[in-house]
């Protein structure tokens, strides 16, 4: 009954989320508070458990890289990244869109995609402003090509940290197995993108000519200021690539990164905390919530346990569905806490596999379903609801449906492919 009831509140609420009849903020906070009030949530658990409620250290990553971008952007930094980039496709829509594309597939592997995100976003609004094209069909592409290089590495996508640390997968393991597939799936969206954004590539030689003429260098404000922050950025991401080794988590060094950039910078801390998205970080405290209800109610697990006993001792079969299914529950769940969940589910079944390239075929496939169905909706991975808080806030609002019609294209497409893949290569 407990089950039920958290899924029926939870599907009302995505109902809302969906239809943005209702603000998604308002809606995640009285979800999580009816399904609190029912005690369907784990009590204070929500609060101290990073797989049973709230995880903390998404949400304080997601703040420390937050203050990061805003003392950046205040270095015109972005701007001369804008002109750059511009200039060097030469106002060309969908030239931009490619080399965009390619900068944050390229950075995902390294870098977590939220951090991707926050910095290439905003790259991206100034210079679809300076070529007068809307900048969400650009933005949309950047977080589909994030979630597709993230899956890459070990510490890509949150979920392949959360597996590899279950699975006992090295940085070295992900590559080598995950890397072909997604540098496949890459150059595969490239061209479709193409495609899916054709409506969007408008070319006015007006204003590519006005871009042509502006000069980057100028639009740094403070060099001084913009070396010392780069050092410290430079140091957050290889704190960020040494997190196992120095056995630091991501959102620890992204705090530290923070203080060290207010330190650095001197800059006025009230101008750089209004950068920060608080709706975004309220979002996902409300949505963890959720999705912890889900897990306490057995609802995951219900459904994981089903999948697993129905494809018994057919491991291909099992990879299949690990895949698929990981894929779909991935784009309605966020996929940090579905990876959390269903890690044991995988562990067991990988423990019966017959041997162990069967075994880590199983753990690939549950990698690719979960990182690939975080393209399938607007709220399925943490880069995506980072992304449109900042279209919004940068007055090029993305709806829920207009991400969700492209990531579902992308998701299916991906994971076929993902599926082809894990078929020839281990089966």
């Amino acid at each position: 009954m407990s089950a039920t009831a958290a899924l029926a509140v939870f599907v009302v609420a995505f109902f809302f989320i969906a239809t943005e009849k209702v603000d998604k903020v308002k809606v995640v906070l009285i979800a999580a508070g009816v399904l609190t009030v029912l005690g369907l949530t784990p009590g204070a658990d929500v609060f101290f458990s990073e797989h049973d409620g709230i995880d903390w250290n998404v949400i304080f990553l997601l703040f420390g890289m937050m203050i990061i971008v805003g003392v950046i952007k205040g270095t015109g930094l972005f701007d001369y990244l804008a002109i750059w980039a511009a200039k060097r496709s030469k106002g060309r829509p969908y030239r931009l869109l490619v080399m965009l594309m390619l900068i944050t597939a390229v950075a995902s592997p390294f870098l977590d995609n939220v951090t991707t995100i926050m910095l290439v976003a905003p790259v991206t609004v100034v210079v679809c402003n300076r070529l007068r094209v809307p900048a969400a069909p650009y933005l949309i592409a950047e977080v589909l090509a994030s979630n597709i290089g993230g899956a890459a590495t070990l510490i890509g996508d949150p979920p392949n940290i959360i597996i590899g640390s279950r699975a006992g997968l090295t940085f070295n393991d992900f590559l080598v197995h995950m890397t072909p597939i997604v540098v496949i799936i890459f150059v595969a969206f490239v061209l479709l993108a193409r495609v899916l954004f054709r409506k969007s590539f408008r070319y006015d030689e007006r204003y590519a000519a006005e871009v042509m003429s502006l000069d980057e260098r100028k639009a740094i404000t403070d060099p001084a200021l913009l070396v010392r922050c780069l050092v410290v950025l430079a140091l957050v991401v290889l704190g960020f690539m040494l997190h196992s080794v120095l056995h630091f988590d991501p959102s620890i060094v992204a705090l530290v990164g923070a203080g060290v950039m207010l330190l650095v910078s001197r800059v006025e801390v009230s101008d750089v905390l209004e950068e920060v998205e608080w709706s975004v970080l309220v979002f996902f405290m409300g949505l963890f919530v959720m999705v912890a209800a889900l897990g306490h109610t057995g609802v995951i697990e219900k459904i994981g346990t089903w999948a697993a006993d129905s494809v018994g001792d057919d491991h291909f079969a099992a990879a299949t569905a690990l895949l698929f299914g990981s894929a779909v529950l991935g784009a309605f769940f966020d996929n940090i806490p579905y990876a959390a969940t269903m890690a044991p589910i995988v562990e067991g079944m990988a423990a019966n596999a017959p041997d162990p390239t069967t075994a880590e075929a199983l753990w690939w496939s549950f990698a690719l379903g979960a990182d690939f169905g975080g393209n399938g909706t607007a709220v399925a991975a943490s880069a995506n609801v980072v992304a449109i808080g900042i279209a919004a806030k940068t007055g090029h609002p993305i709806s829920f449906w207009q991400f969700t019609r492209y990531g579902i294209v992308v998701t299916v497409f991906s994971t076929v492919m993902a599926w082809a893949y894990v078929a020839l290569r281990y089966f």
